[in-house]
């Protein structure tokens, strides 16, 4: 079994912290899809080979480019450069950047998507910056030893189903890296320092605070910005970064840089939100466009995606089906693989056809420790199908309790049974959201424009927030803002 589908899939991502799936729909897949390999970055440390095989790349030079160059020039004024690696953007839609104790900056598309300019931008990789060269990360040694995917499957899956699944998955995570007050103000104050050294307005980064706010506002607890749940906020942060900008312009006797256009401008066509080529979620069925197939996930059942797996969960945490690729090998090879990897007992293999493709079917036992009693014995029951796709392997591991196995063998058999070609040309031709930047007119309004350009009354407050405006701020003519569409 290969360690993540990015040979096989597309390599797609988010940030450190996954966040809690919400609702009984479906949540939106991320990724699983072979294509170009996307651009490593050239400048720097190559970004860490677990944060790229669980989030995946933006495939976008320019904007890495960017990121090199203004890292770069950051990290050579900073208090300590040799601590500063490299920097990458992961291709997520959530709002997010990090910093890891390694000394590697990560920005998500998410929060390329909603800075407004330049100064933004500087601000928050001056804030990164600043929890390197403060060296927070070392001192909370912070470095995650969360392997298997525990993070991932402990958002969706109750703890004991979380454990018994941990052999079926292949992620290994990033701690959360979570500050507490001090630290957060004393990367307040070098990200102020930092971006106004290389001549950047740091009031912007306060106001970046804002546009964070107004999306935890409008969008709920369940999908809080991941920014704000590892970068926790305070009443007064917005003040304090205001005062501290002022401070820096005075000394640096200048008018600092904003850069709102040329920031838009280089922000064109940046994928926004779900990339659906990666796969989703649509009606309870799970569709691939790049990999051509498609399967029915249970109903009712919460799923999350990630460029090694596709997992999906009954909502109460009694069992998980988990999507893995098993290699490129023989249908015999990989049942015999896997079974060493869940570390199954009293295993039974039988080969079968499944719409037309060779397939494999696996029961057994895993055997081990439980962690509520400590005793050993059978902690979990698995259903196990590996299915033979031209040169690649899948295989769906169903995995619940003994006790609770006949109740759900048959949904894990619906599932991989229900795998086929995917040949809906309204499904294999479904694109991403773009950003687009338009041009305002003289007289219009934010929500006018919007209207004009096609955005429904529905979405403005989304787009607002995009924009960093409000849907009644008046536009002059000429003035740049983002659209989003396909």
């Amino acid at each position: 079994m290969q360690p993540t589908l990015t040979s096989v899939l597309h390599a797609s991502a988010t940030l450190a912290l996954l966040l809690p799936l919400s609702g009984s729909q479906p949540a939106p897949v991320a990724a699983v899809v072979p294509a170009a390999r996307p651009v490593l970055p050239v400048q720097g440390a190559q970004p860490d080979p677990s944060v790229v095989a669980q989030f995946g790349l933006l495939n976008d030079s320019k904007l890495q480019s960017y990121i090199d160059s203004k890292g770069m020039q950051m990290g050579k004024i900073s208090d300590r450069p040799a601590d500063v690696k490299g920097f990458t953007i992961v291709d997520s839609p959530i709002i997010n950047a990090f910093a890891t104790p390694d000394g590697h900056v990560y920005f998500t598309r998410g929060i390329m998507a909603h800075f407004n300019n330049e100064a933004q931008f500087s601000g928050v990789l001056g804030h990164e910056i600043g929890h390197i060269t403060a060296r927070h990360g070392q001192k909370q040694q912070t470095r995650s030893t969360i392997a298997n995917g525990a993070l991932i499957l402990g958002s969706i899956l109750s703890k004991r189903v979380a454990s018994i699944a941990q052999p079926a998955s292949q992620v290994v995570g990033l701690g959360l890296l979570k500050y507490g007050r001090d630290d957060e103000n004393e990367s307040d104050k070098l990200g102020v320092k930092y971006s106004s050294k290389i001549g950047y307005d740091p009031a912007s980064m306060a106001d970046f605070f804002l546009t964070l706010q107004r999306t935890e506002q409008s969008s709920g607890a369940a999908t809080i910005p991941t920014f704000l749940s590892s970068h926790p906020n305070s009443a007064d942060r917005y003040t304090n970064v205001k005062k501290l900008a002022q401070q820096a312009e005075q000394q640096a006797g200048r008018q600092l840089a904003v850069n709102r256009d040329q920031y838009l401008r280089m922000i064109e066509g940046l994928p926004y939100g779900d990339n659906p080529r990666e796969g989703y979620v649509e009606n309870s069925v799970f569709y691939h466009p790049d990999l051509k197939f498609q399967f029915p996930v249970p109903q009712g059942w919460k799923s999350q995606n990630s460029p090694s797996q596709f997992q999906m969960a009954e909502p109460s945490g009694k069992a998980v089906i988990v999507l893995l690729p098993a290699g490129t090998g023989t249908l015999d090879a990989a049942a015999q693989s896997l079974a060493q990897q869940l570390k199954l007992q009293n295993a039974q293999a039988s080969r079968t056809t499944i719409n037309g493709f060779p397939a494999a079917v696996i029961q057994g036992d895993q055997v081990g420790q439980d962690q509520q009693t400590g005793q050993q014995g059978i902690t979990a029951r698995t259903l196990t199908f590996i299915i033979q796709d031209g040169q690649n392997l899948y295989a769906f591991v169903g995995l619940t309790s003994p006790a609770a196995f006949e109740t759900y063998a048959p949904q894990f058999q619906r599932t991989a049974q229900g795998y086929r070609r995917l040949t809906d040309a309204a499904k294999l031709n479904r694109q991403p959201e773009r950003v687009r930047i338009k041009t305002a007119k003289a007289g219009q309004t934010l929500a006018s424009a919007l209207a004009a350009n096609g955005i429904p009354s529905k979405r403005y407050e989304e787009l607002a927030i995009l924009n960093g405006m409000k849907t009644t701020d008046k536009m002059t003519a000429g003035m740049l803002f983002k659209v989003v569409g396909r």
